[in-house]
């Protein structure tokens, strides 16, 4: 793959938060969301409402379980409560109904990501094996290293680089593309098609008649040649549940790992001292890394739907109702973090909700942290004196629903 290969101002278009395309969940908004999250939390841990509204925002916005107004909503800012909610899937579920992958549709509805109990766990293990922490470097070798170093390509003899739009946009989806057996000319399509998921699912289609026929080392091969087991025995999985795997995989893999490098990438070039403390111990990344997802999860809310009357941090919850984990608020939990809205890598390592938490904990996270850990350690490498453009405006991360850095304008040697 050729970086000069990628229509920049189509990525532009296709990746940047503050467009119109993003609106609906928030992506123009440019405050800062956590002084106004720390008073709710000390109002109390869970709140009647929905998290943009009880953050002042007057405007209906769309996200993770916010589609429901028949049902009353309640947002949870502390680390505990957050927990607990997690911890309890057979209270808290993944969505408002029961999931049957084999209907036919495709999309989030019927992919493993609104499943519960035994089927989702049947269903997640059939891809775990690909996810796994040992499976890294299969990820890395065959598709990682060499989009990152084709990507710096492009632009190692510029001087400069707007490195969310030239770098940071593009790895993840040329990743998650590439491991399905997408070429590099299709994978921006895919991008775009992703609001319609039966598009997404005519790309596919060939590719899982190929492997059915002659299985590869990917992905989709893992898909066709995987068997469900559930009440009525074992089966292949269908061309429908392939699908559905499919866009929840590609959704995920090109929605969220480039915005969390956005943000891992401007916390370090706003502090020179730490990128320098990095150049020279690359051991540090890690601590990097995790504490972006702790700090700023570019993801900072996902729902569950309460299936009985329960009690949370003393609050009563009525069954029928959605229950919003606000994970960018627990994760700055004063009762779990000293000093919660400072950057520090270096801080005692504690586990945080920045990837989700119980079963359905991303399946990404490996892949996701191997990406990051590539790229910004690829750029560290290969370009000299890199450092912010003191000629542009420093990075802010915009978004309420989504979270990112719209621009990372740099210079270097």
């Amino acid at each position: 793959m050729s970086g000069g290969e990628l229509d920049r101002e189509r990525i532009r278009e296709l990746f940047d938060l503050r467009k119109s395309v993003a609106e609906w969940n928030g992506g123009d908004l440019t405050i800062d969301p956590h002084p106004t999250w720390h008073e709710l939390r000390e109002s109390g841990p869970v709140l009647e409402g929905t998290p943009h509204r009880l953050t002042g925002i007057d405007r209906d916005l769309l996200w993770h379980g916010l589609n429901y107004p028949e049902r009353p909503s309640f947002s949870v800012f502390s680390f505990e409560a957050c927990d607990e909610v997690y911890r309890h899937p057979e209270v808290f579920a993944s969505s408002a109904q029961a999931v049957d992958p084999t209907s036919g549709e495709i999309g989030h509805e019927t992919s493993m990501l609104s499943m519960g109990g035994t089927q989702h766990r049947r269903y997640r293990a059939l891809v775990q094996p690909s996810f796994v922490p040992a499976r890294a470097q299969w990820w890395i070798q065959r598709w990682i290293d060499r989009t990152v170093h084709a990507l710096i390509d492009s632009f190692q003899d510029q001087g400069r680089a707007e490195l969310n739009v030239d770098f940071c946009a593009a790895i993840p989806i040329l990743t998650i593309t590439g491991s399905f057996g997408i070429g590099v000319e299709q994978a921006l399509d895919v991008r775009e098609m992703l609001k319609d998921p039966e598009r997404v699912a005519e790309i596919v289609a060939p590719i899982v008649a190929s492997r059915r026929a002659e299985p590869e080392d990917d992905l989709i091969s893992v898909l066709v040649q995987a068997e469900v087991s559930d009440e009525d025995g074992t089966h292949v999985l269908t061309d429908p549940e392939i699908f559905s795997f499919a866009y929840l995989l590609l959704a995920a893999g090109s929605g969220t790992t480039w915005k969390q490098m956005g943000i891992t990438l401007s916390a370090m070039l706003q502090r020179p001292e730490l990128l320098e403390q990095v150049r020279e111990d690359r051991d540090l990344l890690r601590l990097v890394i995790d504490e972006s997802v702790r700090w700023e999860p570019t993801d900072p809310m996902f729902s569950r739907w309460v299936t009985e009357d329960t009690v949370l941090a003393g609050v009563e919850i009525p069954k029928g109702a959605v229950v919003h984990n606000v994970l960018g608020a627990a994760n700055r939990d004063p009762q779990r973090w000293a000093d919660p809205d400072e950057f520090d890598p270096f801080r005692p390592p504690k586990s945080t909700l920045g990837f989700g938490g119980g079963p359905h904990i991303c399946l990404g996270m490996h892949v996701a942290r191997a990406e990051m850990t590539v790229g910004i350690g690829a750029l560290l490498d290969r370009l000299v004196d890199l450092r912010l453009d003191p000629a542009a405006s420093a990075p802010q991360v915009t978004g309420f629903y989504e979270r990112g850095v719209a621009e990372i304008p740099v210079v270097f040697r």
